[in-house]
């Protein structure tokens, strides 16, 4: 998979201290990416976009701070 067009944003619940953080790059056709911030040639993981946001929705209902 060719990542070289993908723009990566770091998550809004990473915290504000940067050392848990994990980037985000849904600007592909078909494929949302995702990676952590501290080991950015350690791997990305690639999801379908309709399981991405599954995935967001529940971490939504289920989120510890609401």
């Amino acid at each position: 998979m060719d990542l070289n067009g993908a723009t990566w944003r770091k998550s809004t619940c990473s915290g504000s201290s940067g050392n848990d953080c994990v980037e985000v790059a849904d600007n592909l056709t078909g494929v949302v990416l995702v990676r952590d911030t501290k080991d950015r040639d350690g791997g990305t993981l690639a999801f379908a976009p309709a399981a991405w946001a599954s995935f967001v929705g529940l971490a939504k209902q289920h989120d510890p701070r609401a």
